[in-house]
């Protein structure tokens, strides 16, 4: 299914989406409709943000515009102009479920989406609004209003123990991040022969549904069968993972509806919910527990920062200082850039690369073999995921660089406010080894929260 489209209706052909698009999937004449070619479109909804042809209910009449949005499945509620790239909703599914008295809710935000969703409520670019987030998804009448951070932490204790054995046990080097479902796309398309070299970890959304399906069920005494897992992301390649053949490891699809930031202020419109005025509340515990270093996965660098953080103490068996635990060498905005990090004998060299039109130079050393790194993070968008395709739409391009600065500062700024930095000190992360994965890269967390990759 193409999860983006270009609704030759509104499109101009002004080919600012093929400007802006990574892959080069978007072709067509000058001041004609484009077409997405769907084999090359990694479904970052980069397209979808730069996207100016639009139609609206002031200038087309309702008719015109109501045909639009019921096309999209959109709430009625909606009155901003639609633009020609969008991305297909799911709203209709999670309102649905919401309204099932037999449907038991469990829904996850990413780390970006608490620096992003103020903004389609009038507040400053790159508010920080989690517990507004958490408060929000409560009025909405979730069951279980829980945190992808969690699960972020939950990927680190995978990801860096696997990275970890790698090095030590002459694995397949550099291992490439796997969290950036429109990187990992790109790769099975067009390197099917390189996808060794991708971690085997799923995603935070991935493990948080696979666990929501499992470890949560049993918490909240519900069979699987009964509970509907939500995720809120920044990204529109989300709903696209969800859908993979190889996430149902719970026994059930893993995470049963994906919806943007964008299309969580619909719901949050369309309740009537005065967004501003929202107490700050706290996420659901178990599974609501994060620390800083999930808080981080949302800006460029932080996966590969909070890996350091907790491979630091995998390797040499001690803490990380306060005042060691900020890795700036690994933190910047788009491009790639390297870093030797010191553990302990070990110099760990690193890559962190963002904005997919930068990669090809990389896999070439790669494929050459100079490529001299132990660990790579990829990210699809611009500076990672808090300027992803979901996010709420900057109208102005002159409010994109501030936008993305103020989300990152926030980002960076919530993770020093928090009580616990590094994702193995997380009290609930400890738990759950102990009560059901029993220890990373286990037999238990290998079937749940590990995959395979295409080849081809």
């Amino acid at each position: 299914m193409a999860f983006i489209q270009i609704d030759k209706d509104i499109c101009t052909g002004c080919q600012e989406c093929s400007g802006v698009c990574p892959v080069y999937a978007i072709e067509g004449n000058p001041h004609e409709a484009q077409t997405i070619v769907t084999e090359r479109c990694v479904m970052c909804g980069q397209c979808v943000q730069k996207c100016k042809s639009y139609i609206s209910l002031l200038d087309h009449g309702l008719e015109e515009y109501t045909k639009k949005r019921q096309e999209r499945g959109l709430p009625d509620t909606v009155t901003e102009p639609l633009f020609a790239a969008y991305n297909v909703s799911h709203l209709n599914a999670v309102i649905a479920a919401l309204q099932d008295p037999k449907k038991f809710t469990m829904v996850q935000a990413a780390p970006a989406v608490r620096v992003g969703i103020a903004e389609d409520f009038g507040l400053p670019l790159g508010t920080l609004a989690a517990g507004k987030l958490a408060a929000a998804l409560r009025r909405l009448g979730f069951d279980q209003v829980y945190d992808t951070n969690f699960a972020a932490d939950l990927t680190i204790m995978e990801e860096g123990t696997e990275l970890v054995k790698r090095v030590t046990e002459k694995g397949v080097l550099p291992m490439f991040t796997s969290c950036c479902p429109g990187w990992v796309r790109y790769m099975e398309h067009q390197y099917p022969e390189l996808t060794k070299h991708l971690s085997s970890c799923k995603s935070p959304q991935q493990m948080a549904g696979a666990v929501f399906k499992t470890y949560g069920a049993k918490l909240n005494g519900f069979d699987p069968a009964s509970l509907f897992t939500v995720s809120v992301m920044p990204c529109t390649c989300k709903a696209f993972e969800s859908d993979r053949e190889e996430m149902r490891d719970s026994g059930y699809k893993d995470v049963d509806a994906v919806i943007t930031t964008r299309e969580l202020a619909y719901l949050i419109k369309r309740a009537g919910i005065d967004f501003t005025a929202l107490p700050e509340e706290s996420f659901d515990q178990p599974l609501g527990d994060y620390t800083g270093a999930g808080t981080i996965f949302g800006v460029t660098g932080g996966v590969m920062e909070a890996a350091i953080r907790t491979a630091y103490t995998l390797i040499t068996g001690k803490e990380l200082s306060d005042k060691e635990v900020d890795i700036l060498p690994v933190r910047g905005t788009e491009g790639f850039r390297t870093a030797d990090i010191p553990l302990g004998d070990l110099t760990l060299k690193v890559g962190v690369l963002t904005n997919l039109k930068h990669i090809d130079p990389v896999i070439e050393q790669l494929r050459r073999g100079t490529l001299h790194l132990h660990f790579v993070e990829v990210m699809t968008c611009p500076e990672g995921c808090v300027s992803g395709g979901g996010q709420p739409k900057l109208l102005l391009d002159a409010d994109r660089p501030a936008a993305y600065e103020n989300r990152r500062k926030a980002t960076f700024d919530h993770d020093k406010a928090l009580p616990l930095r590094k994702s193995h000190t997380n009290p609930a992360i400890t738990q759950l080894y102990q009560d059901f994965l029993e220890k990373p890269n286990g037999k238990l967390s290998h079937k749940l929260l590990h995959t395979k990759y295409k080849r081809g």
